[in-house]
Protein backbone atom coordinates (compact mmCIF):
# COMPACT_ATOMS: atom_id res chain seq x y z
CA UNK A 1 0.00 0.00 0.00
CA UNK A 2 2.69 2.49 0.99
CA UNK A 3 4.65 1.76 -2.22
CA UNK A 4 1.50 2.31 -4.27
CA UNK A 5 0.93 5.71 -2.63
CA UNK A 6 4.57 6.65 -3.18
CA UNK A 7 4.22 5.73 -6.86
CA UNK A 8 1.12 7.88 -7.19
CA UNK A 9 2.83 10.89 -5.61
CA UNK A 10 5.90 10.31 -7.78
CA UNK A 11 3.91 10.21 -11.02
CA UNK A 12 1.92 13.34 -10.09
CA UNK A 13 5.18 15.18 -9.30
CA UNK A 14 6.72 14.12 -12.62
CA UNK A 15 3.62 15.12 -14.61
CA UNK A 16 3.28 18.50 -12.95
CA UNK A 17 6.99 19.20 -13.38
CA UNK A 18 6.54 19.21 -17.16
CA UNK A 19 9.95 17.64 -17.82
CA UNK A 20 12.15 15.00 -16.25
CA UNK A 21 14.78 17.62 -15.44
CA UNK A 22 12.26 19.86 -13.63
CA UNK A 23 10.78 16.89 -11.78
CA UNK A 24 14.28 15.86 -10.69
CA UNK A 25 14.97 19.40 -9.47
CA UNK A 26 11.78 19.47 -7.41
CA UNK A 27 12.49 16.05 -5.87
CA UNK A 28 16.22 16.82 -5.40
CA UNK A 29 17.37 13.75 -7.33
CA UNK A 30 19.05 13.21 -10.69
CA UNK A 31 17.13 13.13 -13.95
CA UNK A 32 18.44 9.62 -14.60
CA UNK A 33 16.98 8.47 -11.27
CA UNK A 34 13.58 9.89 -12.25
CA UNK A 35 13.76 8.24 -15.65
CA UNK A 36 14.70 4.87 -14.15
CA UNK A 37 11.91 5.00 -11.58
CA UNK A 38 9.42 5.95 -14.28
CA UNK A 39 10.45 2.92 -16.37
CA UNK A 40 10.04 0.69 -13.32
CA UNK A 41 6.55 2.08 -12.67
CA UNK A 42 5.52 1.50 -16.29
CA UNK A 43 6.90 -2.05 -16.12
CA UNK A 44 4.92 -2.85 -12.96
CA UNK A 45 1.73 -1.47 -14.50
CA UNK A 46 2.36 -2.96 -17.91
CA UNK A 47 1.47 0.41 -19.42
CA UNK A 48 3.19 3.11 -21.46
CA UNK A 49 2.43 6.34 -19.56
CA UNK A 50 4.68 9.00 -21.11
CA UNK A 51 6.00 9.92 -24.55
CA UNK A 52 9.57 11.09 -23.87
CA UNK A 53 11.64 13.64 -25.80
CA UNK A 54 15.02 15.16 -24.98
CA UNK A 55 13.51 18.30 -23.42
CA UNK A 56 9.88 17.61 -22.54
CA UNK A 57 7.34 14.83 -22.53
CA UNK A 58 3.64 14.29 -23.06
CA UNK A 59 1.25 11.86 -21.43
CA UNK A 60 -0.23 8.95 -23.33
CA UNK A 61 -3.98 8.38 -23.06
CA UNK A 62 -3.25 5.87 -20.29
CA UNK A 63 -0.96 8.39 -18.64
CA UNK A 64 -3.70 11.05 -18.66
CA UNK A 65 -6.12 8.63 -16.99
CA UNK A 66 -3.52 7.51 -14.48
CA UNK A 67 -2.63 11.11 -13.58
CA UNK A 68 -6.27 12.18 -13.15
CA UNK A 69 -6.99 9.15 -11.00
CA UNK A 70 -3.85 9.63 -8.92
CA UNK A 71 -4.69 13.29 -8.20
CA UNK A 72 -8.19 12.35 -7.06
CA UNK A 73 -7.07 9.40 -4.93
CA UNK A 74 -4.31 11.37 -3.22
CA UNK A 75 -6.66 14.27 -2.51
CA UNK A 76 -9.21 11.90 -0.98
CA UNK A 77 -6.53 10.20 1.12
CA UNK A 78 -5.07 13.50 2.35
CA UNK A 79 -8.53 14.81 3.21
CA UNK A 80 -9.38 11.62 5.10
CA UNK A 81 -6.18 11.81 7.14
CA UNK A 82 -6.74 15.51 7.83
CA UNK A 83 -10.33 14.84 8.93
CA UNK A 84 -9.27 12.07 11.32
CA UNK A 85 -6.55 14.24 12.79
CA UNK A 86 -8.92 17.21 13.12
CA UNK A 87 -11.29 15.05 15.20
CA UNK A 88 -8.57 14.76 17.82
CA UNK A 89 -7.66 18.45 17.55
CA UNK A 90 -4.40 17.66 15.74
CA UNK A 91 -3.25 19.56 12.67
CA UNK A 92 -0.36 17.90 10.85
CA UNK A 93 0.96 17.25 7.38
CA UNK A 94 2.50 19.88 5.10
CA UNK A 95 0.96 23.20 4.07
CA UNK A 96 2.36 24.60 0.83
CA UNK A 97 1.68 28.34 0.50
CA UNK A 98 2.72 30.87 -2.14
CA UNK A 99 2.38 34.64 -1.83
CA UNK A 100 3.59 37.90 -3.39
CA UNK A 101 7.00 39.21 -2.36
CA UNK A 102 6.19 42.39 -0.44
CA UNK A 103 2.95 41.32 1.20
CA UNK A 104 4.47 37.92 1.84
CA UNK A 105 7.40 39.36 3.78
CA UNK A 106 5.43 41.92 5.77
CA UNK A 107 2.14 40.14 6.50
CA UNK A 108 1.96 36.54 5.27
CA UNK A 109 5.20 35.27 6.84
CA UNK A 110 4.31 36.57 10.35
CA UNK A 111 0.82 35.09 9.99
CA UNK A 112 2.27 31.69 9.10
CA UNK A 113 4.63 31.85 12.08
CA UNK A 114 1.71 32.53 14.44
CA UNK A 115 -0.36 29.76 12.83
CA UNK A 116 2.51 27.31 13.28
CA UNK A 117 2.77 28.26 16.95
CA UNK A 118 -0.84 27.13 17.32
CA UNK A 119 -0.17 23.91 15.37
CA UNK A 120 3.49 22.97 15.96
CA UNK A 121 3.21 19.52 14.33
CA UNK A 122 2.32 21.14 11.00
CA UNK A 123 5.09 21.57 8.43
CA UNK A 124 4.83 24.74 6.35
CA UNK A 125 6.51 25.66 3.08
CA UNK A 126 6.25 29.32 1.97
CA UNK A 127 7.34 30.46 -1.50
CA UNK A 128 7.34 34.15 -2.40
CA UNK A 129 6.94 35.29 -5.99
CA UNK A 130 4.97 38.00 -7.74
CA UNK A 131 4.52 35.72 -10.79
CA UNK A 132 3.43 32.09 -10.38
CA UNK A 133 3.60 30.15 -13.67
CA UNK A 134 0.41 28.23 -14.44
CA UNK A 135 2.40 24.99 -14.48
CA UNK A 136 3.50 25.58 -10.87
CA UNK A 137 0.14 26.67 -9.45
CA UNK A 138 -0.98 23.16 -8.50
CA UNK A 139 2.13 22.67 -6.39
CA UNK A 140 0.55 24.83 -3.69
CA UNK A 141 -2.34 24.25 -1.32
CA UNK A 142 -2.99 28.00 -1.37
CA UNK A 143 -1.80 30.99 -3.37
CA UNK A 144 -2.30 34.40 -1.74
CA UNK A 145 -2.94 36.85 -4.57
CA UNK A 146 -3.40 40.62 -4.90
CA UNK A 147 -5.16 42.32 -7.80
CA UNK A 148 -6.84 41.11 -10.99
CA UNK A 149 -7.65 37.43 -11.40
CA UNK A 150 -6.99 35.68 -14.70
CA UNK A 151 -7.02 31.95 -13.84
CA UNK A 152 -10.57 30.56 -13.72
CA UNK A 153 -9.36 27.13 -12.54
CA UNK A 154 -8.81 28.50 -9.03
CA UNK A 155 -11.46 29.37 -6.44
CA UNK A 156 -10.90 32.77 -4.77
CA UNK A 157 -11.67 33.26 -1.07
CA UNK A 158 -11.56 36.85 0.26
CA UNK A 159 -8.94 37.68 2.88
CA UNK A 160 -8.79 41.47 3.09
CA UNK A 161 -9.90 44.63 1.25
CA UNK A 162 -7.14 46.64 -0.35
CA UNK A 163 -7.53 49.91 -2.24
CA UNK A 164 -4.97 51.54 -4.51
CA UNK A 165 -3.71 55.11 -4.09
CA UNK A 166 -1.63 57.56 -6.11
CA UNK A 167 0.86 59.30 -3.86
CA UNK A 168 4.22 61.07 -3.72
CA UNK A 169 6.65 62.52 -1.21
CA UNK A 170 6.13 66.11 0.02
CA UNK A 171 9.50 66.98 -1.55
CA UNK A 172 8.29 65.96 -5.01
CA UNK A 173 4.98 67.80 -4.62
CA UNK A 174 6.86 70.93 -3.55
CA UNK A 175 8.57 70.88 -6.94
CA UNK A 176 5.61 69.60 -8.97
CA UNK A 177 2.12 70.81 -7.96
CA UNK A 178 -0.21 67.88 -7.26
CA UNK A 179 -2.43 66.84 -10.20
CA UNK A 180 -6.08 67.78 -9.84
CA UNK A 181 -7.33 65.59 -12.71
CA UNK A 182 -5.99 62.23 -13.90
CA UNK A 183 -5.08 63.66 -17.32
CA UNK A 184 -2.47 65.89 -15.62
CA UNK A 185 -0.44 62.78 -14.76
CA UNK A 186 0.96 62.87 -18.30
CA UNK A 187 3.05 65.89 -17.25
CA UNK A 188 4.42 64.21 -14.10
CA UNK A 189 7.27 61.87 -13.31
CA UNK A 190 5.74 58.48 -12.54
CA UNK A 191 7.24 55.31 -11.07
CA UNK A 192 5.64 51.98 -11.92
CA UNK A 193 5.71 48.50 -10.46
CA UNK A 194 5.90 45.62 -12.93
CA UNK A 195 3.63 42.90 -11.55
CA UNK A 196 0.97 40.33 -12.50
CA UNK A 197 1.69 40.91 -16.21
CA UNK A 198 -0.53 44.01 -16.02
CA UNK A 199 -0.29 47.03 -18.33
CA UNK A 200 1.47 48.97 -15.59
CA UNK A 201 1.66 52.37 -17.33
CA UNK A 202 -2.10 52.52 -17.95
CA UNK A 203 -3.75 53.95 -14.82
CA UNK A 204 -7.54 53.74 -14.69
CA UNK A 205 -9.71 56.04 -12.58
CA UNK A 206 -13.41 56.38 -11.81
CA UNK A 207 -15.35 59.30 -10.35
CA UNK A 208 -19.11 58.78 -10.09
CA UNK A 209 -19.90 57.33 -13.54
CA UNK A 210 -16.92 58.95 -15.25
CA UNK A 211 -14.12 56.55 -16.26
CA UNK A 212 -10.72 57.89 -17.28
CA UNK A 213 -7.64 55.97 -18.42
CA UNK A 214 -4.26 57.69 -18.55
CA UNK A 215 -1.01 56.45 -20.07
CA UNK A 216 1.59 57.70 -17.58
CA UNK A 217 5.24 58.42 -18.39
CA UNK A 218 7.27 55.83 -16.46
CA UNK A 219 10.61 57.44 -15.70
CA UNK A 220 11.53 54.55 -13.38
CA UNK A 221 10.23 51.01 -12.97
CA UNK A 222 10.98 47.92 -10.91
CA UNK A 223 9.50 44.51 -10.19
CA UNK A 224 10.00 45.08 -6.43
CA UNK A 225 7.36 47.06 -4.55
CA UNK A 226 9.77 48.02 -1.77
CA UNK A 227 12.10 49.60 -4.33
CA UNK A 228 9.25 51.55 -5.93
CA UNK A 229 8.09 52.87 -2.56
CA UNK A 230 11.63 53.88 -1.57
CA UNK A 231 12.05 55.80 -4.82
CA UNK A 232 8.81 57.65 -4.12
CA UNK A 233 9.91 58.40 -0.55
CA UNK A 234 13.09 59.83 -2.05
CA UNK A 235 11.05 62.32 -4.09
CA UNK A 236 11.56 60.72 -7.48
CA UNK A 237 7.92 60.80 -8.57
CA UNK A 238 4.32 59.63 -8.23
CA UNK A 239 3.44 55.99 -7.58
CA UNK A 240 0.25 53.96 -7.70
CA UNK A 241 0.48 51.45 -4.87
CA UNK A 242 -1.63 49.17 -2.72
CA UNK A 243 -3.08 50.64 0.43
CA UNK A 244 -1.40 47.98 2.59
CA UNK A 245 2.03 49.06 1.28
CA UNK A 246 1.77 52.84 1.71
CA UNK A 247 -0.65 53.26 4.65
CA UNK A 248 2.14 53.63 7.22
CA UNK A 249 4.03 56.20 5.11
CA UNK A 250 0.82 58.15 4.49
CA UNK A 251 0.02 58.16 8.20
CA UNK A 252 3.48 59.46 9.01
CA UNK A 253 3.29 62.18 6.35
CA UNK A 254 6.25 60.79 4.40
CA UNK A 255 3.92 60.25 1.45
CA UNK A 256 0.91 62.35 0.43
CA UNK A 257 -2.09 60.97 -1.41
CA UNK A 258 -3.23 62.86 -4.54
CA UNK A 259 -6.38 62.64 -6.69
CA UNK A 260 -8.40 61.64 -3.63
CA UNK A 261 -11.68 62.29 -5.44
CA UNK A 262 -10.85 59.62 -8.02
CA UNK A 263 -11.03 55.90 -7.29
CA UNK A 264 -8.61 53.35 -8.71
CA UNK A 265 -9.54 49.67 -9.22
CA UNK A 266 -9.29 47.82 -5.92
CA UNK A 267 -6.62 45.16 -5.49
CA UNK A 268 -8.26 42.98 -2.85
CA UNK A 269 -6.26 40.21 -1.24
CA UNK A 270 -7.60 36.70 -1.84
CA UNK A 271 -6.61 33.09 -1.27
CA UNK A 272 -6.64 30.94 -4.40
CA UNK A 273 -7.29 27.21 -4.07
CA UNK A 274 -7.41 24.66 -6.88
CA UNK A 275 -11.06 23.94 -7.65
CA UNK A 276 -10.31 20.35 -8.74
CA UNK A 277 -9.61 19.05 -5.25
CA UNK A 278 -11.53 19.34 -2.00
CA UNK A 279 -9.95 21.68 0.52
CA UNK A 280 -7.90 19.80 3.12
CA UNK A 281 -8.63 20.45 6.80
CA UNK A 282 -5.28 22.16 7.35
CA UNK A 283 -5.99 24.50 4.41
CA UNK A 284 -9.47 25.31 5.75
CA UNK A 285 -8.00 26.10 9.15
CA UNK A 286 -5.31 28.34 7.70
CA UNK A 287 -7.83 30.15 5.50
CA UNK A 288 -10.07 30.79 8.52
CA UNK A 289 -7.00 31.98 10.46
CA UNK A 290 -6.05 34.48 7.74
CA UNK A 291 -9.60 35.77 7.39
CA UNK A 292 -9.88 36.31 11.15
CA UNK A 293 -6.49 38.06 11.22
CA UNK A 294 -7.37 40.59 8.52
CA UNK A 295 -11.09 41.12 9.14
CA UNK A 296 -13.23 43.03 9.79
CA UNK A 297 -10.52 45.72 9.63
CA UNK A 298 -7.08 44.90 8.20
CA UNK A 299 -4.03 46.19 10.11
CA UNK A 300 -3.29 48.93 7.57
CA UNK A 301 -6.67 50.55 8.33
CA UNK A 302 -6.42 50.43 12.12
Amino acid sequence: MSNDITDLRFFVAVTEGGSLAEAARRMDVTASAVSQRLRQLEARLGLHLIHRTTRRFSLTDEGELFYAGAVGLLADLDNLIDTLRARSGEVAGTLHVCGPLGFGRHHLAPAIADFHTLHPRLMVSLSLSDVVPDADANRFDMIVHIGDLTDSSMVAYPIAPNARFVCAAPDYLARHPAPREPQELAAHDCIVLRENQEDVTLWRFRKNSNDVSVRVPAIMSSNDGDVVRQWALGGKGLIMRSEWDVAESLGAGRLVRVLKDWRLPDADIVALVDRRNGMAARVKLFLAFLQARFKPVPPWRR
